[in-house]
């Protein structure tokens, strides 16, 4: 067997005598490998394809994200911004106190900060996440049975969030310009780290218990959550 197919994903599969494990390689043109050992069955490779699917097509989005021209925010009326997965348009203000607020299904900037727009973005976001994420992570962590020391929002890069040292929870600004939906899985995701540390079979039945239909969610993210609009 040379090739596998499982779903839309297509494998070149690299057998050998001196290998013990599976790997998954995305290469640098985005083509997708799977070393394994000689003579290993084909429903263990299917098995192990299904299991790193999100961890695959977070990978194959980054590397579509990192070849394709990225489009500009420019902060011109009508311009579309996210915010729980809605797109509200923008509009140049000339007599607001603050420089950015959301009002009546537009978010409003003011005119004379225009060339500031991209910072006072992220501080209106980063704002907002620290809200809405510290009242999701005490109301799941209590039907949880976790305790997390709290929760900090900063840019994390390709990551929506991260369990760090002394059980503390971080977030990436951007969480907050998903739907409310997905950024409920993140937030599950997280807080299971702090029972389960990797991703194991037990961590992912942990996720399932609280939300069964996690998979649904997860996969959405992994395929979908590269595409969603800053303000760059």
């Amino acid at each position: 067997m040379t090739e596998l197919q499982v779903d839309d994903l297509t494998f070149e599969v690299r057998q050998s005598n001196r290998r013990k494990t599976l790997e998954i390689i995305v290469d640098r043109e985005g083509e997708l490998v799977l070393a394994a050992p000689k003579g290993i069955e084909e429903d263990l490779l299917r098995d192990f394809v299904q299991e790193k699917k999100f961890w695959i097509y977070q990978k194959l989005a980054e590397k579509a994200e990192l070849l394709k021209p990225q489009p500009r925010k420019e902060y011109v009326n009508g311009e579309g911004f996210l915010y729980l997965g809605r797109s509200y348009r923008l509009k140049l203000v000339d007599d607001q106190q603050t420089p950015l607020k959301l009002i009546a299904g537009r978010f409003c900037l003011r005119r004379d900060l225009q060339t500031e727009a991209k910072r006072h973005f992220i501080h209106w976001y980063s704002n907002k996440a620290q809200i809405y994420l510290n009242e999701k992570v005490q109301a799941l962590a209590a039907r949880m049975g976790v305790e997390p020391a709290g929760v900090k929002i900063q840019d994390l890069g390709y990551r929506w969030g991260s369990c760090g040292r002394g059980n503390r929870l971080y977030f990436n600004w951007k969480t907050i310009l998903l739907p409310r939906e997905i950024v409920e899985y993140v937030v599950v995701h997280e807080l299971t780290h702090l029972h389960e540390p990797h991703h194991t079979p037990q961590f992912w039945k942990r996720v399932e218990r609280v939300m069964p239909d996690y998979e649904r969610r997860k996969d959405w993210l992994a395929k979908n959550g590269i595409e969603v609009e800053g303000v760059e």
